[in-house]
């Protein structure tokens, strides 16, 4: 019984094939049966002639039934030589079974038919395709540019100016005031310090030596100098701690209301600058190899229709995600009319630069079936025939063919399916017949 199996072509093709071999092998334990006498009379002349070298194939294909084929009807088979095809008349040949062939048969289609699978063509050419990756991304803060507002004691607000979310903010504006009791009593030691001074030597405020525990004290309180200064010279403490905002942007967390009382370093506030926004996209497993710092890319989003925003790859993430298998680049895109939102869905094109004297073929050429990667060639006069290749880079409505073709060589590029239908049914037609004639 032949057996169906899979295999591996030079090509690097998965083929399933009828297993002549093991039919062979079936074959020539028959002929060996059948043949036991010649056999034993071999086995003999081995023990005693050490000059035979036959060995039991060699002798079973002695016992093989030849077929002959007609050359132009490779479907007309028959058992005795001298006999002619019924349908052209020519001589039949010895039919040789080649198992390892892997070619296509040539398919002949004629000019109606070429017209009614409407079959186009196109020209294997070599040139450059651009390092395109088109893929999606979401708008998100940049964090280099959004900072939270908190003290280092505890206290209750006061003075409240910014209210809610949204407000625009400058750096140096007044947020609000703390009252801390600690704050108000790092004050009265600082000022006391300033009254004593055992070097006897007359010093400016604040310069003292014994003002230098309670003024690292209000550093870290994020007291600014300029108030460490003033409250040494006026030698009066403020009732109050002022907080002010450490950059120009907008109030995106407001965590706080008047009189509340807050903790150490409890995050009151959160402020954005949008002046700059980071996308977050994610890029295929195939295409990390063109991925590097500072390429270009040209962003979309669906709520802007008609604009269009530039920016560069700033950082590459160091692990892929083991669900989605892609790897994540940020963008860092410029934004100064703040029209990017963070969370926004962006559409995005990075561009990774030419890659020159390739061969290349259109797009639609090419067959993809999961187990090969074939065209259907042109060879002229009606005649096709599929071929395997080894694709590369995929640019847009372009791939890049590492092996399998030429410059110049046509290709057929609508009705190729068709086509390479054909030649499988017919391959293994031909295969079947093929088994039919070693039995």
């Amino acid at each position: 019984m032949p057996v169906l199996v899979t295999t591996v072509s030079s090509q690097g093709r998965r083929v399933k094939f009828l297993n002549f071999q093991i039919v062979s092998m079936f074959i020539v334990l028959g002929i060996l049966s059948a043949c036991s006498e010649d056999i034993s009379q071999t086995a003999e002349n081995l023990q005693t002639d050490k000059t035979v070298k036959e060995s039991a194939v060699e002798h079973a294909a002695k016992h093989l039934n030849i077929r002959y084929v007609c050359p132009m009807h490779p479907k007309i088979i028959k058992d005795k030589l001298g006999e002619t095809c019924p349908i052209c008349g020519m001589d039949l040949v010895e039919k040789k079974i080649d198992f390892s062939s892997d070619a296509y048969p040539v398919i002949k289609l004629t000019s109606d038919i070429v017209q009614k699978m409407g079959v186009r063509t196109s020209i294997v050419e070599k040139g450059q395709l651009w390092k395109f990756i088109k893929t999606v991304g979401y708008v998100s803060y940049n964090e280099r540019r959004v900072k939270t507002v908190s003290v280092r004691t505890d206290g209750w607000v006061e003075n409240l100016s910014v209210r809610r979310v949204g407000l625009p903010v400058k750096k140096g504006q007044l947020l609000l005031e703390l009252y801390s009791p600690e704050f108000l009593q790092v004050q009265k030691d600082f000022i006391e310090a300033q009254k004593k001074d055992k070097s006897g030597i007359l010093r400016k405020y604040g310069e003292r030596k014994e003002s230098v525990r309670p003024r690292d004290h209000l550093r870290y309180m994020h007291v600014a100098e300029s108030l460490m200064n003033e409250i040494a010279r006026k030698k009066k403490p403020k009732y109050r701690l002022p907080v002010y905002a450490p950059m120009h942007g907008t109030i995106v967390r407001h965590n706080i209301h008047k009189h509340q009382y807050v903790y150490n370093n409890f995050p009151m506030l959160v402020i954005a600058d949008l002046s700059t926004v980071w996308i977050e996209a994610n890029v295929y497993e195939h295409q990390l190899e063109w991925i590097k710092r500072n390429l270009s890319a040209e962003i979309e989003v669906k709520a802007l229709p008609g604009k269009h925003f530039t920016g560069h790859i700033s950082y590459i993430y160091p692990e892929l995600d083991p669900k989605t298998r892609t790897l994540r680049v940020r963008l860092l895109v410029p934004n100064p009319d703040q029209l990017l939102k963070p969370n926004m869905f962006a559409e995005v094109r990075i561009f990774g630069g030419p890659k020159k004297d390739l061969l290349k073929i259109p797009r639609e050429a090419l067959i993809v079936t999961g187990e090969r990667e074939s065209v259907v060639m042109d060879l002229g006069n009606g005649k096709y025939q599929p071929v395997d290749v080894v694709s590369g880079m995929h640019s847009q409505n372009e791939v890049e063919i590492l092996s399998g073709l030429k410059e110049n060589d046509r290709i057929v590029t609508s009705g190729q399916f068709l086509i390479d239908s054909e030649a499988n049914l017919q391959a293994s037609f031909s295969r079947l017949n093929s088994q039919s004639a070693s039995e």
